[in-house]
């Protein structure tokens, strides 16, 4: 039996060649993307996920913002190719900057102070989860994305630029924007190497 939802997770690739050839408007593309957040689990329900939602030049000032950070950091001989990559990010039409709340970690730390350790790693479970049901409903959407982690150099410059609530922490950038490029081959490890099925 074929699956929609399977067919869109093989479909799904890293994308680097974005452009702006993308038919789905901008309020489209943003309830998607609220949307695929909304019905992420999270635990306990702590919904501790948030979002920035980048478009046009505000996206564009974003990887601007990042090539500034990265330019103090990285030697000048191999910035040529950090300046291309940005660049190449805010060719897209968009850029989704995901957070954690640490507001609401700490909220569920003291709540239920059994489980106060887990909840740390709760946070980044729930986010990588966030991260990739967003990723999947721009690939249902026919709109390539990838995703970056820029953070921390670029974290205070995006707070103070977008007026970030203090308490959200950044932790991926996800350019996206229409396919200009194809896809190489994926190599797949064997699955004996992945899965033990008992039963």
């Amino acid at each position: 039996m074929n699956s929609s939802l399977i067919e869109s997770l093989k479909q799904r690739r890293t994308q680097y060649a974005l452009g702006r050839n993308v038919s789905m408007d901008k309020d489209s593309l943003t309830q998607r993307i609220k949307d695929a957040m909304r019905h992420t689990p999270s635990s306990f329900n702590s919904q501790s996920s948030r979002a920035v939602i980048l478009f046009g030049e505000q996206s564009e000032k974003f990887w601007e913002l990042t090539k500034q950070a990265l330019a103090k950091i990285v030697p000048a001989e191999a910035f040529a190719a950090t300046a291309a990559k940005m660049d190449s990010f805010a060719a897209g039409i968009g850029t989704v900057l995901f957070y954690e709340d640490q507001a609401v970690v700490t909220g569920m730390q003291e709540k239920f102070a059994l489980y106060a350790d887990n909840f740390p790693v709760w946070s980044e479970q729930a986010g990588g989860m966030a991260q990739f049901a967003v990723w999947l409903a721009l690939t249902e959407a026919g709109v390539g994305a990838s995703l970056q982690h820029y953070n921390p150099v670029v974290d205070d410059a995006a707070l103070q630029e977008w007026n970030v609530p203090a308490s959200w922490k950044l932790r991926a950038q996800m350019p996206f924007g229409s396919h200009e490029g194809g896809f190489g081959e994926k190599a797949f490890m064997d699955d004996s190497q992945r899965f033990i099925v008992k039963g």
